[in-house]
């Protein structure tokens, strides 16, 4: 499979970059459709989540990494199709909700999902409030949620930085939060605010970081990032 292929030939070279060190791997459930609910530091994060879970984790990727023209764009989109990125348009309505229905799709297919619920990359190394999304998946599937925290990668590569420094970074799994499975019509706002504001305590106690009750969208408004 070209996933493995990738995570071999390039996971030597990250390696040798930012040593990421895997903690709690026996967490991850070894079959079925699961979670993987990790903060979000740094555009590495995405790479060290594949080269250290044990399973081949699905991505949601923006749009536009799927739609250039010209030689670029073919192989942008071949890349990040063969290593199960998946495709989101963030204009939001029925063009996302198609998203997560392929989200869907993949934990029901036994296969595990990846997502930083708080949507975007910390603006400056502390925890935000997570989205539902996530949670409204995982009580339709009733898949179980892996917390994830990863540590030191903002360290690694700093914000607006291309090319990470050498460094080491740590990926913590936790104890999976079991889901009890729900039909969508009896999913109340309560349980899926209840269940992600549980993922981001669970975050929180694995990473050390600050917790902030608020958007990280927001929050880079406010710090002009």
């Amino acid at each position: 499979m070209l996933y493995w292929f990738f995570v071999k030939a390039l996971g030597g070279i990250a390696r040798h970059r930012f040593n990421p060190v895997a903690i709690g791997t026996d967490n991850i459930p070894q079959s079925g459709g699961a979670i993987i609910a990790a903060n979000h530091l740094a555009v590495i994060d995405d790479a060290v989540i594949p080269l250290t879970c044990p399973r081949m984790v699905h991505f949601m990727g923006k749009s536009d990494y799927f739609t250039g023209k010209g030689l670029k764009g073919k192989f942008k989109k071949w890349w990040f199709t063969s290593v199960g990125v998946f495709p989101v348009d963030r204009s939001g309505g029925a063009k996302s909700a198609d998203a997560m229905q392929t989200a869907k799709e993949v934990l029901l297919s036994g296969e595990l999902f990846g997502i930083h619920p708080e949507g975007t990359r910390s603006p400056d190394g502390r925890l935000y409030k997570g989205h539902t999304g996530f949670a409204r998946l995982a009580i339709e599937t009733g898949c179980p949620i892996v917390p994830t925290a990863l540590i030191g990668t903002r360290d690694v590569q700093k914000p607006g930085q291309s090319i990470p420094d050498k460094g080491s970074v740590t990926c913590v799994y936790g104890v999976p939060i079991q889901v009890e499975k729900k039909p969508a019509s009896h999913i109340t706002h309560d349980d899926i605010r209840n269940l992600t504001d549980e993922l981001m305590r669970r975050i929180q106690e694995l990473s050390g970081q600050e917790y902030v009750d608020m958007y990280a969208q927001d929050a880079k408004k406010l710090l002009g990032n």
